[in-house]
């Protein structure tokens, strides 16, 4: 079978994702593992906001690059050329992004760890007031910011070893993030000045050992790059190009959140890290779901786009939308129906207060709003960037940016920092409502009659699933003993409980047919 007709079997984009979807996983279990032993250390108070913007600056581009910009300029054109030019050329090719990328990151990393304290008053103006959290949130994004280069070198990496089919490596790439801020946590806090140092130090190595563990992946599958001389090819302008308007465009989401952070540190104390950990359990079904079919629908929809199979490409699509939205729904629900309960379980101990805990399930809540376009960003961003198209995500964007920052000055009075997560979410529905019509106004798109009686299906069972969830949050509130082992013993049988609620009325309404199941369980 040749590279052309490979990527239309049925198959192929659910064990691709279920591929990435599953390292995913791993990377979101041992992540909240992270999350838990920072909440019990920094809890919510001035160190824990300084390192979380820290933290955001270099992990804001490591979601542009890893999941969105870099993806969508390079894979395409790695992806045509190796369909039509041959492996040796496309690796020329690869080599030559690779050289000027580092040169622009060398330049740009040296240029911001001068200006640090500049970009500190644009990322967190409300430190201003605090000196001393000002200054130390400048010496650990200092720390921290060098992460961006090499992060970003992954992502040239791994948009190779995606576009030839291999995605486990890259998959794996952000568990070695995890455990090196989880050694970091246990091994340096006794010999740093603080627990944000340890932390920031984390990162940095992470970013090195994300960078060299690919780099042997690659030589593993017969990959190597060499570092030629910068050159600013075609094809390497072609990609600079589309990097620009693609960041902003499959970013949106991410530049809504830093806005949330930036307005945030306007608020009082500790309202950057309710935010932040809110949006960690936010994340897991977006990490899970999203991207991972994001990731691996790019290169197949570049591959049929280069071979003119539109209706192919708009089968996979829908495909796409279906794997998703039949996710993305239930998890939505459940972060509705029982916030306090998954904040409560996760995070309350030690530095992190039961006042914490329901501040922070406020703002999950309200994420919770707009999960299901979260997803649907990244299902449907591929859909343009497979057809080199970046300019009208950007577009799109504009306008979702707009709407979020009108909607945070309207709803961070009342609601304080849960107002800006409800923001991030009403701007997210009109992002991905946006890119769904364009896409069906061009014909890309199309609802297929399986996808038109799946989304109403299954946003009537996640709504079965949550009213279940919230009987059984009360009855076992009642019931349950106290501490964190009653706490832990409730949540597994509420998550338990809603899966096989939501998986039993999936079946029955014909949600989840057993050919999918199969399918999943091979790609894994």
């Amino acid at each position: 079978m040749s590279d052309s007709e490979a990527p239309t079997r049925p198959n192929t984009l659910v064990r691709a994702a279920a591929t990435v979807g599953g390292f995913t996983m791993i990377s979101r279990l041992t992540g909240f593992t992270r999350d838990i032993l920072i909440a019990a250390i920094l809890g919510a108070g001035p160190i824990g906001d300084a390192f979380f913007v820290a933290f955001k600056l270099p992990n804001f581009f490591r979601r542009l690059f890893a999941e969105g910009a870099f993806n969508a300029a390079f894979v395409p054109l790695f992806s045509g050329r190796l369909q039509t030019e041959g492996r040796q050329r496309a690796l020329l090719f690869a080599e030559d992004t690779l050289s000027v990328l580092l040169t622009v990151l060398l330049l740009f990393t040296a240029v911001v760890q001068i200006a640090m304290p500049v970009v500190m008053l644009g990322l967190a103006p409300g430190f201003v007031d605090d000196p001393a959290t000002f200054d130390l949130a400048v010496e650990l994004t200092r720390i921290t910011f060098p992460y961006l280069m090499f992060i970003s070198l992954v992502s040239l990496l791994a948009g190779i070893l995606n576009s030839t089919g291999r995605f486990a490596a890259a998959a794996a790439t952000p568990i070695l993030l995890n455990l090196c801020l989880i050694a970091a946590l246990l091994g340096l806090v006794d010999h740093v000045p603080t627990a944000g140092h340890a932390l920031a130090i984390g990162v940095f190595v992470a970013g090195v050992v994300q960078f060299l563990w690919l780099m042997l992946a690659l030589r593993r599958e017969g990959l190597s790059l060499n570092l030629p001389r910068p050159r600013l090819t075609p094809g390497v302008r072609r990609v600079l190009a589309l990097m620009g308007p693609a960041a902003l465009g499959a970013g949106v989401v991410q530049i809504n959140l830093v806005i949330d952070i930036v307005l945030a540190s306007t608020l009082p104390d500790g309202s950057i890290s309710f935010l932040f950990y809110a949006d960690r359990i936010n994340q897991l079904p977006i990490g899970v779901v999203g991207v991972a079919v994001g990731t691996a629908l790019l290169p197949l929809l570049s591959r049929q786009a280069a071979a003119g199979d539109d209706e192919a490409a708009r089968h996979s699509l829908n495909r796409a939308i279906e794997l998703g939205l039949l996710m993305a729904f239930p998890a939505a629900a459940a972060c509705l129906a029982m916030p306090d309960v998954l904040v409560g379980t996760l995070f309350e101990r030690g530095a992190f207060t039961s006042a914490d805990t329901a501040s922070t399930a406020w703002a999950l809540s309200a994420y919770a709003v707009g999960l299901p376009a979260y997803v649907m960003i990244k299902v449907l961003g591929p859909a343009f960037f497979a057809r080199q198209d970046t300019a009208t995500p950007v577009k799109i964007a504009i306008a979702a940016v707009a709407l979020n920052i009108v909607l945070n000055l309207i709803l961070m009075g009342p609601m304080l920092h849960a107002g800006l997560a409800l923001a991030t979410a009403i701007s997210a529905w009109l992002n991905a409502g946006l890119m769904l019509w364009i896409l069906m106004r061009r014909g890309h798109m199309k609802f297929d009659r399986r996808l038109a009686l799946a989304v109403p299906k299954s946003l009537l069972v996640s709504a079965i699933m949550a009213a279940a969830l919230i009987l059984g949050a009360i009855a076992l509130d009642q019931r349950m003993p106290g501490g964190e082992l009653g706490r832990a013993a409730g949540l597994a049988i509420l998550v338990s409980g809603g899966i096989a609620i939501y998986g039993g009325l999936a079946w029955l309404f014909r949600l989840a047919r057993p050919a999918d199941i199969r399918a999943l369980a091979r790609g894994r």
